[in-house]
């Protein structure tokens, strides 16, 4: 069997190098809370896209928030197929070999596979988007340094929530040599 023929029998969300594979769910779900942003994948007719964006982790109900505008690629990418998948990464020193390929670096990344939700409800998507402002602004209080979400706000604004189906994560940092 070859190396092509055994990763297109993997399941989509396994991770081919099971010496890098994290399988310890506390490390995926804290790297998640932690990641400055995310890059979800959409698909339409074939064709892939990516965007880059920022997100909030909610770990009691294991899911994702992003908004994006209520126009766009994303946006009908999402109405026409829900799917998505999400990604984040960080990436630390090279790691330099005696041989060119045996050159690496750290890095560390949780792929996240689920169904992207728009939020009609405006608790819901309320509640998603402080999520997001809490992460980035943890030090201003919620309608006291700025003003409260408005109806006419959430009008323009698509939130999602992605329940997360299944996920993998992976590093590869010295210590685990």
């Amino acid at each position: 069997m070859t190396d092509r023929t055994r990763e297109q029998e993997q399941p989509f969300h396994g991770v081919r190098r099971q010496d890098r594979a994290v399988h310890d769910e506390g490390w995926i779900r804290a790297f998640l809370g932690e990641a400055p942003y995310g890059v979800v994948a959409t698909e339409c007719d074939g064709q892939p896209f990516i965007t880059p964006l920022v997100f909030a982790y909610d770990e009691s109900a294991n899911a994702l928030y992003f908004h994006t505008g209520r126009a766009g690629r994303m946006y009908a990418n999402v109405e026409k197929n829900p799917r998505v998948c999400f990604g984040v990464c960080s990436m630390g020193s090279p790691l330099p070999a005696n041989g060119a390929c045996g050159f690496d670096v750290e890095y560390a990344s949780v792929i996240v596979f689920g169904r992207a939700e728009l939020l009609e409800s405006e608790e819901e998507a309320t509640r998603g988007l402080r999520l997001m402002l809490d992460k980035y602004f943890p030090d201003l209080s919620y309608g006291e340094d700025y003003e409260a979400i408005a109806g006419d706000q959430l009008a323009r604004t698509a939130v999602y929530r992605v329940a997360i189906d299944t996920w993998s994560g992976k590093r590869n940092s010295p210590d685990m040599r």
